[in-house]
Formats: C-alpha cells, sequence, structure tokens
C-alpha cells in the first residue's frame, strides 16, 4: 500500500500564511518603493497559470533545464549515489521524476523527501510517486525553505535538488544566506543540483516574462486577487498593467504592476490605506540571471566547490553538482 511509504509532516504554525501574508504586505506596501515577494502569486489560480507559463513559446528555462536533466540525470545518479533524493519547493515534481528514474535505474534511491509550502501539491505528488516508484519511499515536508530546512534522519549519501531557477528569486544576501544553511545543513557525502537561468540577450529575456498571449500578465496581476481574497482589499485588479524589465546593472528581470490611474485602495485585513499615483509601480518579483563564475564564486564564499556545470545545447540555462567543503 503506498500510504506506508508516504508520510507528510506539516512544520508550519497554523497562522503562518496569514500572519506572513499581513507582514509581507504591511512592510512591501509601506515601502520605497513598494513590492510585493512573488510567494504570494501561487494560490490555486496561480500555479495553473505558471503552469500555463512554463509551456508558452517565450518562456525557454523549464524546456532548457529539462533538456539538461533529460540527458545528464543517469550522469547525475552516477555521480552522487544518492540514496535520498531532497527537492526545495518541489511542487509538483514533475522534472524531478527525471532524476528519480535515472536514480532508481541505478538502484541506490530509497527515498524522495520534497519539501514545499503547499501540503496539497505535496500529497498529490507524493502519492503518485508512491505509486509509481514502488521500492521509494516517500517523506513530505510542508515547510518554508526560506525560514529553515529541518532536514532530519534521510539515509545518505544525500542530493537536494533545488530547481527551476527559483533561486534567483533571492537578492545576493539572501542567497548567501540560504546558501549557507545548506551547507551547514549537508555533510562531505551529500551534494547540492542547483538550476539557474542564464544572462542573455534582454530582449530573450524579456519576452520571457511578457509573452504575448498576456498569460504572465494575468500571472501578475493574480497577487492582487490574492490580496482582495485573503485581506478583503479592494484593488481594481484591471487598473494595473503588466511590465517586465530587464536591470542590466543588476542583472535580474523585474516584474512589476503599473497603475493606469490614480487610485486609493484600502485592506482591511493588515489596516492600511494605499494611495497609488498614476503610473506608479508595484515591483512583484526579480529574477536574478546567472554567470557561471558568479554561481561557483556565491557557492565557493558559503563552503561549496562546484564539481560539474552543465548547459543546454544553446546555453541558456545552468546546472551545476556541488557538495559541502567540511571546514
Amino acid at each position: 500500500m503506498t500510504e506506508s511509504r508516504f508520510t507528510i509532516d506539516d512544520r508550519l504554525p497554523a497562522d503562518y500564511f496569514t500572519s506572513t501574508l499581513r507582514a509581507d504586505v504591511t512592510d512591501g506596501l509601506t515601502a520605497e518603493p513598494r513590492t510585493l515577494p512573488p510567494k504570494w502569486f501561487y494560490d490555486k489560480r496561480g500555479s495553473d497559470l505558471f503552469e500555463q507559463i512554463t509551456r508558452l513559446p517565450e518562456y525557454y528555462p523549464t524546456r532548457a533545464e529539462q533538456e539538461i536533466l533529460t540527458r545528464r540525470a543517469p550522469e547525475i545518479a552516477e555521480l552522487t549515489r544518492a540514496a535520498t533524493l531532497i527537492e526545495l519547493g518541489s511542487g509538483s515534481s514533475r522534472k524531478t521524476r527525471l532524476l528519480l528514474d535515472a536514480l532508481t535505474a541505478g538502484g541506490t534511491l530509497r527515498r524522495y523527501a520534497p519539501l514545499d509550502v503547499s501540503a496539497s501539491a505535496l500529497a498529490e505528488a507524493g502519492e503518485a510517486i508512491c505509486r509509481d516508484y514502488p521500492g521509494v519511499e516517500v517523506t513530505a515536508t510542508v515547510a518554508d525553505f526560506e525560514i529553515g530546512l529541518g532536514l532530519s534522519d534521510e539515509p545518505g549519501p544525500r542530493l537536494l535538488a533545488f530547481l527551476g531557477s527559483t533561486i534567483g528569486n533571492l537578492d545576493t544576501d539572501e542567497r548567501r544566506d540560504f546558501y549557507r544553511t545548506l551547507a551547514r545543513a549537508l555533510t562531505s557525502d551529500d551534494q547540492l543540483l542547483l538550476g539557474a537561468d542564464l544572462v542573455k540577450d534582454p530582449d530573450v529575456l524579456v519576452r520571457a516574462y511578457d509573452d504575448a498571449a498576456g498569460v504572465t500578465a494575468e500571472f501578475n496581476r493574480n497577487v492582487l486577487h490574492v490580496l482582495n481574497r485573503e485581506l478583503a482589499a479592494d484593488f481594481d485588479v484591471a487598473a494595473f498593467e503588466h511590465v517586465a524589465v530587464w536591470n542590466a546593472e543588476q542583472e535580474w528581470i523585474e516584474m512589476r504592476l503599473r497603475a493606469t490611474r490614480a487610485m486609493r485602495v484600502t485592506i482591511p485585513g493588515v489596516d492600511l490605506t494605499v494611495d497609488f499615483a498614476a503610473g506608479e509601480e508595484l515591483r512583484t518579483e526579480v529574477s536574478a540571471k546567472f554567470r557561471q563564475e558568479r554561481v561557483a564564486a556565491e557557492l565557493a564564499d558559503a563552503g561549496f566547490a562546484v564539481d560539474q556545470w552543465w548547459t543546454d545545447a544553446e546555453q541558456r540555462f545552468g546546472v551545476s553538482l556541488a557538495r559541502a567543503i567540511p571546514r
């Protein structure tokens, strides 16, 4: 029975989403410039919209990373000999099946340990993986990797996968702290598999975040629907237009929502009133892009050594395999 091989451990406080959303909205909408963290895109509607984005012709990162994993998963399995595959921000675990297939074929995998803030996504993915991989135990954890990993008794060696270039949503200081947290949690027998979108032609980057069909625009505006629903806000969602710009100095894409007219927004859930001027922008996401040297240097600063670096055929996306250096 799959139930005996699947467990889910919810480590988030009962009021986690409400309290965190309130704090993020209060801090972000009273800041200058105004900001909101990208994690609030991802309610059920937002997650469905992002799945549509990954299939758009302009949005290359998912295809490029999958190309790398399709070609390199057997090599990754041979190099790591992982008994446990840990995945951060696993969501539906779709791409991870390439790693699961390779590690299973290699005969080393005993456990898959996904970590995500969505209990429903973990439950759906975990049950499916138990069905499809009869020899693998699934121990899912509901947690926010930005505030703690909670790794415990997984069989080693362990391979920790952080894919999708989610690392780009963290700024430089946040990445440094995050990598150091990983380095403390992993042993010299464990390895980190990191996916990172690469610096490229700004036109290609902007199109990936501002598609012709307008799906990314709807995804961006979805954060306002979340605030309206969860905090009783009265955003006129249609009065905000989607903006995606390349910041060459920081080497990141910024997604913003621009007010098309002056408006006053009330947010009773946090007892806040916000005045937007016509043309004022609210930044909803930063997505940093990387160079190989930058990835290696940031990991080295945290105590990792990069042993392997792979790209897709067009060198749009990079996947690195790194190990923690004993200190």
